[in-house]
């Protein structure tokens, strides 16, 4: 581990120039190691990941980071540089000074406030799923998913069940056009600058998709509040999920994500 952590910071001198301090960070996401890289010039954010499939979702976040760096048409950290070798994957990319929407819900002082934050990132969410594509496929993003999860769920990677995954196969909704989504759309993933939901982060499901998983996704946790569900209807309005497609994204296609 010590040869592998000399590697990555030798690799990573050679993007930034001299390291002062490497700090591990008090936030930790569920899917990798997240730490503070402190330079003469600022701070960068370094990604870890160490399980086969946080790995692979990392390596699609460094790719999908560097194809908008190019565009800057998305609110997304800069990307500044990506590697891996047996053990480990890491993904180097700006740090950016704001805080997640969870935790500025979670330092709200009134329901005035956090309905002031649905609604912000309501409209954050539309403005993806209504811009012009910047990726392009031919896939059928649902059965791509489906696919995946078969994958994850035959190798114990996966919370949901080989038969709650046959009922999403027998169930699908029908088909909508394909926008581009977060593909992982919960208040975890974007960050608050200067009051309003104005960035996206951990963005290795960003793709052209269909735009209910990102809206069930969104609003997981205020479903039975009908304050803040309005909040953020009043921010999104291009469409509202039914009660059957919320089950089928967030209880159901979410289980193995």
């Amino acid at each position: 581990m010590e040869m592998e952590m000399r590697n990555s910071q030798e690799f990573f001198k050679d993007v930034l120039g001299e390291i002062k301090e490497i700090v591990k960070l008090p936030d930790q996401g569920c899917t990798s190691e997240v730490s503070g890289i402190v330079t003469g010039d600022g701070t960068y954010l370094l990604k870890s990941a160490f399980k086969e499939k946080y790995r692979e979702w990392l390596k699609s976040e460094a790719e999908i980071l560097e194809s908008l760096s190019l565009q800057r048409s998305i609110p997304v950290p800069r990307y500044y540089g990506f590697m891996e070798d047996e053990h480990a994957s890491h993904l180097l990319m700006s740090f950016e000074k704001g805080i997640t929407l969870t935790a500025a819900l979670k330092n709200a002082e009134s329901i005035w406030e956090k309905q002031r934050l649905f609604r912000s990132f309501g409209q954050f969410i539309m403005q993806l799923h209504e811009q012009e594509p910047v990726f392009k496929t031919d896939f059928d993003w649902l059965e791509t998913q489906l696919k995946r999860a078969r994958i994850y769920a035959e190798s114990g990677q996966a919370d949901g069940s080989l038969q709650l995954l046959d009922q999403l196969i027998v169930n699908k909704p029908n088909y909508v056009k394909q926008t581009m989504i977060h593909g992982d759309s919960t208040t975890d993933n974007v960050l608050l600058i200067d009051g309003e939901v104005r960035m996206f982060i951990d963005v290795a499901g960003m793709t052209l998709g269909d735009p209910r998983y990102d809206e069930a996704l969104a609003i997981r946790k205020i479903r039975n509040n009908p304050e803040l569900l309005a909040a953020f209807y009043e921010g999104y309005t291009r469409y509202r999920v039914t009660e059957e497609e919320f089950r089928y994204f967030e209880e159901g296609l979410y289980e193995f994500f």
